[in-house]
């Protein structure tokens, strides 16, 4: 983690004119106006980020507005391939961020000082827990009071700021503050280049001065950053393939279970070279959804320990041999640490690293060099699967539902199975939809999105607005529960204002399901709203938004319909009323575990 600082020329002396004053003139002052040498008055410091940002892959970025960062937007909104997308709160801004950066692999976001960054830190955790590139943008203080023992506004009312950056180390890889035009070209790009390198969230703070100054180093035309690719150990990848094929071609039903690392590495596709040279069955871990095609002829469905794909823990619990790629074992992933795995069995392949069970750990490989390598290496092996061939039995459907009767939650998602295709994408939030729509099985091209590390409620509706904005191809899916929705139902505007055309299904069941099926109480009821009027109170008239709200099956098929034929071009917004114990029973099962695991009582002293 590196925090950059942009030191000052000379000592900023303090107002002289007495408490409250404004400051002096000094030779340290920055003038707003051009340099003489000839600098283009295109080449400022908030173009030279724009620019940045373009140059990477960024098309849109979320902001909220305030005093400390205007100067700053002005410059961006003046970049012809870049958008600025105003929301409605920076914490929405930031998940907004985040579900744009899972499609277009970075993201980016402005704000402004303390105020709007600790607004949005939340959603900067969230980002750092999910290894996404994000660029954090704050419009900090006038770069003259840095040092000048002056008290600001947005500030908790000490002379010293560095209270935001102190927070922001913590969650993010690289910090910058730019209070000085030499070295904020270097500052800038060291932390949108670190950004990538390491796939994790950035803080920059750019004094609120600075941002429409020509300098000689913001030239009109950024001179490209190259960032020095990783490669591996050739000596140390060779050997962990040697012992990673010797230990799997001994074995006599090894498996493959696919982890949420796979993205970070970029070895998807690695991985599915070594699952189609394998012939091994292949599970992915739940929070690995969506990185594996599951319509691969191997595949046998989501690994999630006692709640996992009917017959698929059977499967990998009684292997003799498994490898996990980028594999993230937490009490949610284990089930409250109730796993049947054991290290003995287990190749544990993370994304610059591989463990051998009863072996050494080989460090400095790439994950999509050691599976590329690993593919030629491996031999055939079918058994595991014809032992899954064997015992499946295929699963039921829901129990057909009489003339007009309550909607169930499995209906439901029954009908939301039918609506996948390539051209879209399934955004579960925190809580039952979770389980559900892990069993959704997703067609080739069908996106999935969830945040289960980090599982902040309410992630889900900044996430669809940055996730659509970003994949314009597809047309997005989102299951929210209505304790989630509370938390950040204001940017539905905002999807409205984008001409999004999302359906989003708002899951009534009265609370917080998840929490009930921990620990209940009665904090875990929450105020009923009429959904779909506070979102025709948004619309407003304004815009292409639909509503619905629906109570049986024939209600949700003919919403179901409109949506997806005369409303295709709206924003859909699907209220479905159902009872507050239709849970699905893996969340029964799951919640269970974790109340355990949450409540075991402390070791003796």
């Amino acid at each position: 983690m590196e925090t950059k600082i942009g030191a000052l020329d000379a000592p900023v002396k303090p107002a002289s004119n007495g408490v409250g004053g404004s400051p002096t003139p000094s030779s340290h002052t920055i003038s707003p106006s051009p340099p003489a040498n000839g600098v283009s008055s295109e080449a400022t410091l908030g173009r030279h980020l724009a620019r940045r940002l373009v140059q990477i892959g960024v098309r849109d970025v979320f902001a909220v507005p305030g005093d400390f960062n205007l100067t700053l937007l002005d410059h961006l909104i003046a970049e012809p391939e870049l958008k600025l997308i105003g929301c409605c709160n920076e914490l929405n801004a930031g998940y907004a961020a985040d579900g744009y950066a899972r499609r277009r692999g970075v993201g980016a976001c402005a704000v402004t000082f303390t105020v709007g960054g600790l607004s949005v830190i939340n959603a900067v955790a969230g980002a750092y827990s999910e290894n996404l590139p994000v660029v954090f943008i704050v419009g900090g203080p006038n770069s003259n009071d840095y040092g000048t023992n002056r008290i600001l506004h947005h500030t908790i009312g000490l002379s010293d700021f560095s209270q935001e950056i102190r927070c922001f180390q913590a969650v993010t890889c690289y910090q910058a503050v730019v209070n000085h035009l030499d070295d904020a070209h270097e500052l800038i790009d060291g932390a949108i280049s670190t950004a990538l390198k390491e796939s994790k969230p950035v803080y920059i703070s750019i004094s609120c001065n600075l941002a429409g100054i020509p300098h000689p180093t913001f030239t009109k035309d950024p001179v490209p950053f190259f960032l020095s690719p990783k490669i591996s150990n050739k000596q140390s990848l060779e050997a962990a393939v040697e012992a990673t094929a010797a230990f799997l071609n001994k074995a006599v039903k090894p498996v493959l279970v696919a982890g949420p690392k796979l993205r970070v590495a970029k070895a998807i596709e690695s991985f599915i070279e070594l699952a189609d040279a394998s012939c091994y069955p292949i599970a992915t871990m739940p929070s690995a959804k969506g990185l594996f095609p599951e319509d691969h002829p191997k595949f046998i469905g989501t690994y999630w320990g006692a709640i996992s794909t009917s017959f698929c823990s059977e499967i990998v619990e009684s292997s003799d041999a498994y490898l996990f790629a980028g594999p993230v074992f937490n009490d949610y992933t284990s089930v409250g640490y109730s796993l049947l795995i054991k290290t003995e069995k287990a190749v544990i392949v993370q994304p610059e690293r591989v463990v051998i069970p009863n072996g050494p750990a080989f460090g400095c490989i790439l994950m999509k060099d050691f599976l590329h390598a690993l593919a030629k290496r491996i031999k055939r092996n079918t058994t595991a699967y014809e032992n899954y061939e064997r015992i499946f039995v295929p699963g039921g459907v829901p129990r057909k539902a009489v003339s007009r009767e309550a909607l169930r939650v499995n209906v439901l998602f029954m009908h939301i199975q039918r609506m996948l295709s390539g051209q879209t994408a399934v955004i579960a939030e925190t809580g039952d939809s979770w389980f559900n729509c892990q069993k959704l099985k997703l067609p080739p091209g069908c996106g999935y999105e969830f945040q289960m590390q980090y599982g902040s409620i309410g992630w889900s509706v900044g996430a669809t607005l940055g996730y659509a904005q970003a994949a314009k191809d597809k047309r997005v899916i989102a299951c929210i529960g209505d304790g989630s929705f509370q938390v950040t139902a204001q940017d539905v505007s905002t999807m409205i204002r984008c001409g999004q055309n999302s359906i989003i299904f708002l899951i009534n069941n009265g609370g917080y399901t998840i929490e009930v099926e921990i620990h209940d109480g009665p904090y875990n009821v929450i105020k009923n709203w009429d959904y779909t009027a506070f979102v025709d109170a948004i619309h407003n008239g304004e815009g292409k938004c639909w509503t619905a709200k629906v109570h049986c099956e024939e209600e949700l098929k003919e919403a179901i319909e409109m949506a997806m034929g005369a409303k295709k071009d709206c924003l859909c917004f699907i209220e479905v009323i159902v009872h507050k114990d239709d849970t699905s029973k893996e969340l029964l099962e799951w919640g269970s575990r974790v109340s355990a695991a949450n409540s075991r009582p402390p070791n003796p002293q």
